[in-house]
């Protein structure tokens, strides 16, 4: 049965149906095996093993460049479309497919960011929703940012490098250990990009570890001491799990709490 426009988008954007669960669904799982594609092609591994996860993350590029398309076909505001931030997300993961007659750098270093994909259903509590609690979705909320932009800088830094520094940036591993040494500002020296490029990334990967690290930190600690100081107690108007020990009302339908489970 064929779909119209006005279901085509509802599906692709909805996730309480079976069928918009479904797609989105694989859609984030193709996301993650195309990323584990990534890191693992960083590694030494055997010639036949290599073109068969290229032909997979082949495949992968066209089944996104295929949704791309009908995403646009069944927007209603093509242009508001895109230009939104999603859409600028889709299209950088598969623009190294529409651009892979030209060996250019710069387009390969897009493929890294078709983890930043997943943003999409983060704000949909998507990947989230066996989290009963809010604060337990905030929580997962900010480690996933900080591995998504762990994960860009190690893929670009090491896109980057490893071509021109194999012995300090060999594998992926290396790549996330220099990423993490230098957004936390540790430093240890021990590895050092010696492209300019890599230099400019460096750069960018201490400045946003200055900016967004410590607030992303902050705020997980101040979810950890609020997590900390709540008892479970059941809502019964929405089904809230846990509530401060003081709440005599559900901070979400204010409905009265009349138990209380002290633990």
């Amino acid at each position: 049965m064929l779909l119209s426009r006005e279901q085509t988008e509802f599906y692709l954007t909805d996730l309480e149906t079976p069928m918009g669960k479904a797609i989105n669904l694989t859609i984030a799982a193709l996301v993650f095996l195309s990323s584990g594609i990534f890191v693992a092609e960083t590694y030494n591994i055997p010639d036949s093993v290599r073109l068969q996860l290229n032909l997979i993350d082949a495949a992968i590029l066209i089944i996104f460049a295929v949704e791309y398309a009908i995403r646009l076909w069944s927007a209603e505001n093509k242009i508001k479309y895109i230009l939104s931030f999603y859409s600028i997300i889709d299209l950088m993961a598969i623009l190294p497919f529409f651009l892979g007659v030209v060996d250019i750098r710069f387009i390969r270093l897009l493929r890294w960011f078709r983890i930043l994909r997943l943003i999409r259903f983060i704000d949909q509590k998507f990947l989230f929703g066996s989290i009963s609690t809010e604060d337990g979705v905030i929580f997962a909320r900010i480690l996933f940012t900080l591995f998504a932009i762990i994960f860009v800088y190690s893929g670009l830094i090491y896109q980057v490098e490893h071509p021109v520094n194999p012995q300090g940036f060999s594998t992926f591993l290396d790549a996330v250990y220099f990423s993490i040494v230098t957004m936390t500002t540790v430093g240890f020296g021990d590895v050092t990009p010696i492209s300019e490029l890599g230099r400019l990334l460096t750069v960018l990967m201490i400045l946003t570890g200055v900016a967004l690290i410590p607030w992303q930190i902050g705020d997980l600690i101040k979810r950890l001491v609020k997590t900390a100081n709540q008892v479970e107690l059941i809502c019964s108007g929405c089904g809230l799990a846990f509530h401060d020990a003081d709440a005599g009302f559900c901070k979400r339908c204010g409905t009265q709490l009349l138990t209380r489970k002290v633990e």
